[in-house]
């Protein structure tokens, strides 16, 4: 686990844990404290190296450690010990150098911030940084004490409130390491430094006189930071997430005291944070729920897995042509088929556009760019498609235009090959109607931009098989996409439930509530947009013309959304249709940024007699209504589990990503409490918001969707 061997005087400890990562946990803990104890006590050793047997160095903190700690003693008790072990690096009397020959990541950069010396290797894959702000956390193992006292408070602030991470370079660049070496030269580069006199083994915070790089907290740079940065902050978080106010807490408070004093503030902040719903829920669905879905734990057992070497893709759009980017990223050889020459020219110079920006921001070569791009073939001949081993149909939303491709491509290609409908409204199963092999038939939704958005939303059809089904995760996994398997339903589950939020946006706006309320509501509840603006985003005209295709299949069935004659007026009365043509629910100056059409206020007049709703009751509406057909798609079997229902909603359309998704932000509120409150929005608003049978019956058993958190660890 902990590796410890002596050699011409210095100590080499390796973390080589019994596992893919190394982790702090109460296994490794206390084989590596007693590794630092026997190296400080040893009066042979004269300084230490501190590396990993590992591809990585270290991973920081065992979540599922920290998930099991229940109160917050135990969570202070949990930081006090790496504190401790940490201070007896620096303060030992002995010099210590980090040799960090892999990713060093959130506790595992804190190891090598207290070290007195950190060398990194050059290998490409390498990463530094604190990424647990993005799961709701930040690092609590003394990184907001040490980085700014190493960095300066503003340039530690940054860092620590961002989760960026940094490569080798970077980091030196940063000062966040303070050499580069090969990874046959690493621990040679470290024995030399140990051996130099430069080496010391006392760290500045330590040392008599000591002020903090760039100025302390009551200097000019220090006020501004906090009293700007609180305001910048809070512009971009909303005050959603718990973490971020506690990072720049611990900042203020720790930087004005001794560092011992510093890390117990430190600690606190960090059990307060842990504790909360926000980091539990953050965890729960972007680190424990994501790493399941990325395994393809839900794939069908028994299928081979799919080594992929060419795909076809049907119509070169912004869509199409992006999937073609993923693909040929991931080293296949694509054929891109549109109904010229042209358009199916114009897709591969959206993926050449593609790269030349990665290129720009130094992602990829030139090179290597090159030669992704001759891997894409436009094409106007279906018998293009001959040897593809799955086929992409991205055409336009219209059931005549995806049947006359589906029927010319199953002409084409071999028996065995799956054929997949990048719809995003339109069910597969009737879809797959015009097939000839409908078992072979699926759906890959993928979501726009391709090159930006992580999902992909797999829909099975009532004939898809296994295989199928198994083949498309595959693929999915290859491209670096995070897949959600769903059964089939009008609208799937991200689209169905996403309208609901646009159609309650425009709901209150025909009951007369002020357009700027109605949207500033939406991103103070966490969404990325406002309902107008994500109307705007997406097209009018789309999604009108997507109510028009509904209610012609469903017939007698169809029931208007709320707010149908508002999108019916700004498309058919207005010709307002979105950002596409610069005029929808917004004006898109071309030299100013977009602002709220000022005839709404004529075309929908705002009850201004009458006291607007108050902004809680707003965000409630636009949250509750989301998670209302949520449940409807749970008890439908459309969505099968909540993991993929959380996943789907954070990843899919930004639902509120500091609730942890949709059905967790129900398991906070309490599922008894969200029916009551549901039940007062059915009286108020409509029957809409009535809790489904099966939500009561969980309300009346006290029965979550989720087992606690401490119990699932």
């Amino acid at each position: 686990m902990i590796n410890y061997e002596v050699s011409d005087g210095i100590a080499t400890i390796t973390w080589d844990m019994d596992r893919p990562q190394n982790v702090i946990n109460a296994e490794s803990y206390p084989a590596f404290s007693e590794a630092i104890n026997r190296a400080l006590q040893d009066q042979s050793v004269t300084g230490v190296i501190i590396t990993s047997g590992k591809r990585d160095f270290h991973a920081g903190a065992d979540l599922h450690a920290l998930m099991r700690l229940s109160d917050a003693q135990q969570v202070m008790e949990f930081c006090a010990q790496w504190h401790e072990v940490n201070r007896k690096i620096e303060t030992g009397g002995k010099p210590f150098v980090a040799a960090i020959n892999g990713s060093a990541l959130g506790g595992g950069y804190e190891l090598c911030l207290s070290c007195h010396h950190r060398i990194a290797s050059n290998h490409t894959g390498l990463r530094i940084g604190f990424p647990e702000i993005k799961l709701g956390l930040f690092p609590g193992g003394g990184g907001t004490q040490r980085l700014p006292r190493m960095i300066g408070l503003r340039a530690a602030a940054k860092i620590l409130l961002e989760g960026q991470l940094f490569d080798a370079k970077t980091a030196f660049d940063r000062d966040l390491i303070d050499g580069i070496a090969t990874a046959d030269g690493l621990i040679d580069a470290a024995r030399a430094w140990l051996m130099s006199d430069a080496a010391d083994s006392e760290k500045p915070w330590d040392k008599h006189g000591f002020k903090i790089p760039g100025g302390d907290v009551w200097s000019q740079v220090g006020m501004q930071s906090f009293t700007a940065g609180n305001a910048l902050l809070h512009a971009k978080t909303k005050g959603n997430y718990p973490a971020h106010q506690a990072i720049m807490s611990c900042l203020y408070e720790g930087l004005q005291v001794p560092i011992d004093l510093g890390l117990q503030i430190e600690s606190r902040w960090f059990a307060n944070v842990l504790l909360g719903n926000v980091a539990k829920n953050m965890i729960r669905t972007f680190f424990f729920h994501m790493k399941d879905a990325n395994k393809l734990v839900s794939r069908p057992r028994g299928n081979p897995v799919t080594t992929f070497q060419t795909v076809g893709i049907l119509g070169a759009g912004m869509m199409g042509a992006g999937i073609a980017h993923a693909a040929v990223t991931a080293g296949l050889d694509v054929t891109l088929l549109d109904t010229t020459l042209d358009r199916a020219k114009r897709g591969k110079d959206y993926c050449q556009s593609l790269f030349s920006d990665q290129i720009k921001h130094g992602h990829i070569s030139e090179q290597n760019a090159k030669a992704m791009l001759k891997k894409l073939n436009p094409t106007t001949d279906f018998a293009d498609f001959a040897d593809a081993q799955l086929i992409i149909e991205a055409v336009f939303e219209d059931r005549d235009v995806k049947g006359d491709v589906t029927r010319k491509t199953e002409a084409i290609i071999k028996p065995e090959v799956v054929f997949a409908s990048n719809t995003s409204t339109l069910p597969i199963t009737s879809l797959a109607e015009t097939s000839q092999r409908p078992a072979n038939f699926i759906g890959l939704h993928f979501f726009s931009p391709v090159h930006r958005m992580k999902l992909v939303e797999i829909i099975r059809g009532k004939e898809t098989s296994d295989s199928s089904l198994a083949l498309a995760m595959d693929f999915v996994k290859l491209i670096g996409k995070t897949p959600i398997v769903v059964n089939d339903s009008r609208g799937f589950y991200t689209s169905r439930v996403f309208s609901t939020y646009v159609q309650e946006g425009m709901a209150l706006l025909a009951e007369g509530v002020v357009p700027a309320l109605i949207e500033n509501a939406g991103r103070l509840a966490g969404m990325p947009l406002g309902p107008l603006a994500v109307a705007d985003e997406v097209s009018l005209e789309l999604i009108y013309r997507v109510s028009l295709q509904t209610k012609a299949d469903l017939g007698d069935v169809y029931m208007d959304p709320p707010g149908i004659h508002v999108i019916k007026q700004m498309v058919k009365e207005l010709g307002r249709l979105g950002k596409k043509t610069s005029k929808g629910f917004y004006d898109y100056p071309s030299e100013a940024p977009k602002h709220l059409w000022p005839g709404l206020a004529d075309r929908f007049p705002q009850n201004l007699s009458e006291e607007q709703p108050s902004v809680e009751l707003v965000k409630k509406r636009l949250l509750y209504i989301q998670a209302i057909e949520t449940v409807h798609c749970l008890d439908e079997n459309v969505v099968t589990t909540p993991a993929d229902a959380d996943i789907g909603s954070v990843l899919g359309w930004g639902f509120a990503p500091h609730t942890g998704g949709v059905v967790s932000m129900v398991d906070t509120i309490g599922v008894a409490t969200f029916v009551a409150e549901c039940d007062l929005l059915a009286q108020q608003f409509g029957v809409r918001f009535t809790p489904t049978a099966g939500l009561r019956e969980r309300a009346q058993n006290d029965q979550r969707f989720y087992s606690p958190l401490i119990d699932a660890a």
